[in-house]
Parts: C-alpha cells; structure tokens; sequence
C-alpha cells in the first residue's frame, strides 16, 4: 500500500496478511466451490482470530473489544478483502450500534459478541426495501409493554446462522405540518423468539460462503426491553452502520485490487507471445497503469475517509465517494486482469474469475452506485442552495 504508515500500523497490517495467507487463503477455492464453510473450520478461524485479538476489534478496549481507530480498521478490512467474506466472517466485527445496549442488555447481547459467544445480523434490508428505506413494511405495534412485530427482511448477510437480528421497523409516522414520515425503531430479537423464523435466502453467483438469510415476523411478541437506544430514533441508529459500512466495503476493494494488479504484473512479464513478454505491448502495459492508478486513488480516498471519521468530521458524501469509486475500480481491475491473462483468467484453477464474481457484488452491498451518486449529487446541490 503506497500511503505512509506508522510502526504499529505496519505492525497491523503485517499480522492481519499473515493471518489471511496461513488462515484464510488456503481454504478459498474450496468453500467457494462448495458454497458453505464448514463448522470446525470457521470454529478454528473464529478462535483463532480470538487469540490474535482480531475479534471485534472495532469496538471499545472499555467492553472488551481491541479499540481500533477508524483508519487501522481500514487497513484491516483492506487485507481481508483480498480473500473470501464466509472465511473472513468469523472474524466477526459486531455492529458498532450495539454500543447502545443498556442495562442487562450489555451482558444478554454487547458482551457474547465481543467474546465470539454470540453473533447478530443487521435486519434493515426488505424484499420491497431495498434502496427505498423508507418503504419500509415490517411494523412493530405496541401493546402494553410489548410490542407486535410482523413482516420479512431479505438479504441479511451472514456466515453462520443468527443468534439474534438487530431488526429494523415501524412504529409509526409523523405527524404534520412537517409531513408524515415514518418512525423507526430498533429492536433486540433473539432466534428463538416465538413468530420468528429463519430461512436461507438464494444462492448468489459472489461470496457463495457468504449466506444470505429470510427473516419472517409473524406475530412475534418482544418486549419493550428489547428497545436498542431510543423508541422512533432507529433511522439514526441504522446510518452509524451504513455510513462505515461503505468505507469497509471499499477498503476490501482495495485488497482485491492488489491482488488483481499483483496477479496480472506478474502473468505480464511470465506469459510470452510473439517473442516477447505481454507486458511489452501497450494493450497490456496501458491496463496495469490503469489499475495502478485506480488502486492508489482509491486507497487515497479510504483512508481519506477513515481519518476523518476519526476526527468526527466525515460526512455520508465522504463514504460513499470511497465506496462508489473503489467499487467500480475492482469491476474495471478484474475485468483487466481476465482480458491480461485471456482464456485462463475464467478458469476455475486461478482466483481472478472467483475475484470477478465477488467483486460484482461490492456495486450493489451498503448501497449501490446510483445510491452513492444520489448522495454525492444530494450534497453538491445543497450546498449550492438547491
């Protein structure tokens, strides 16, 4: 990584690629061709990373998490992107908006998922809900000291099967004249709640270890100790995650990116044709500038992003920049890096055309690209009194 980097820093990133080549790497090809990692194996990498002190290291050292800033997570992420998200989820980073928790929801949910005994889902994404937040069906109707839940969420990605969801629904509207808008509420849902089930959601062409999961609330019953932070301020509770969600995103881009540029420098000084290295003719050598210079713009705005979240000075047009760039660079890195090695980059003996297929999956996750131009756009025209 071509950005300058303090010792500890170094010291990080050095501990986090040796974990991902010893750990991670080996067991790639295999859970993507199966589509599932198998129980001992994330145990192992789950337990490991727990002695590593890689285990919710985004949370503070006060509740037992390692107390990371923002732009060491960055560098982390970074390296984990390089290999698949079902083996790099067992080293679990919790939400952060479980900081929430009050009372003995600290030791029934914060603790276990800094310690790895529990592990939850962020359930904000709906079938009908997708980048449309706020058309939102899932209601939680309050009756007494409980409240009614019924809807779906889709799309709730996870490794391995939930202990509990930080659900996401609605528990009313607004009233005018400011105009009605829906009130969110975040709620604590353990699996074995009666009126919530839980099913395995499609199969997808990228991250095939990394499951995605069904959530139906049929008349599920919780109480309103269940409540995560304040009744109707879910919405502020839900952007904390999105907004560093994308920079997480986009910091594994970047790892991606490197390993693509990695991969094909080297098949362009090796692959010789008509005499000669590939790398010698500009149609090749033009598409490693390219990516060289993709991979250290999107470096720049990660890290970028990160340093300011840790000053407190990030805005949502910071993430989703970062997010919306890094993600389009890996699509443009990893279609280079097959068109480089020609019909070998789709074989399935090589990684690039795994990298390609979970590389699609970064334009569309915490938010697709028209998302982020909405929000960059949105920004633009604010400040300009529109």
């Amino acid at each position: 990584m071509d950005y300058p980097l303090t010792e500890e820093q170094q010291m990080l990133v050095g501990s986090v690629r040796a974990f991902v080549e010893q750990e991670l790497a080996p067991h790639e090809a295999e859970v993507d061709r199966t589509g599932v990692v198998p129980d001992e194996l994330g145990a192992q990498i789950k337990n490991k990373a727990l002695d590593m002190g890689f285990y919710a290291p985004n949370l503070p050292a006060s509740v037992g998490g390692g107390g990371l800033d923002y732009k060491c997570l960055a560098l982390m992420e970074r390296e984990f992107g390089k290999t698949s998200y079902g083996l790099h989820g067992y080293v679990h980073r919790p939400s952060e908006i479980l900081m929430a928790c009050e009372g003995e929801q600290i030791d029934e949910y914060l603790n276990p998922c800094v310690t790895g005994k529990k592990q939850e889902v962020f359930a904000l994404t709906e079938p009908g809900a997708g980048s449309d937040i706020m058309s939102m069906q899932t209601k939680a109707v309050r009756q007494g000291k409980e409240f009614i839940i019924n809807g779906k969420k889709h799309f709730i990605s996870s490794p391995v099967i939930l202990d509990f969801a930080i659900l996401f629904a609605q528990t009313g509207v607004t009233e005018p004249p400011g105009g009605e808008r829906k009130l969110v509420t975040a709620f604590l849902v353990d699996a074995d709640t009666a009126g919530f089930r839980i099913d395995r959601g499609p199969k997808c062409a990228a991250q095939r270890a990394y499951h995605t999961w069904q959530l139906t609330f049929d008349y599920c019953r919780v109480h309103e100790s269940k409540i995560l932070g304040e009744q109707h301020k879910g919405f502020e509770l839900a952007d904390q995650w999105l907004r560093m969600g994308r920079i997480w995103v986009a910091a594994g881009c970047c790892g991606k990116m490197e390993r693509l540029l990695d991969l094909a420098t080297t098949w362009a000084v090796e692959r010789k044709q008509f005499g000669q290295s590939i790398g010698k003719f500009q149609g090749t050598s033009f598409k490693l500038a390219d990516m060289a210079m993709d991979l250290k713009a999107s470096d720049l705005l990660v890290m970028n992003a990160a340093e300011k979240a840790d000053n407190g000075i990030m805005k949502n047009e910071d993430a989703a920049i970062a997010k919306l760039f890094a993600s389009e660079a890996v699509g443009r890195a990893a279609d280079s890096t097959i068109q480089i090695y020609g019909g070998m980059g789709l074989m399935e003996e090589l990684p690039i055309e795994r990298i390609w297929r979970d590389a699609r999956l970064d334009r569309i996750w915490d938010g697709t690209s028209e998302i982020q131009r909405h929000i960059i756009s949105r920004s633009l025209l604010r400040e300009a009194g529109g």
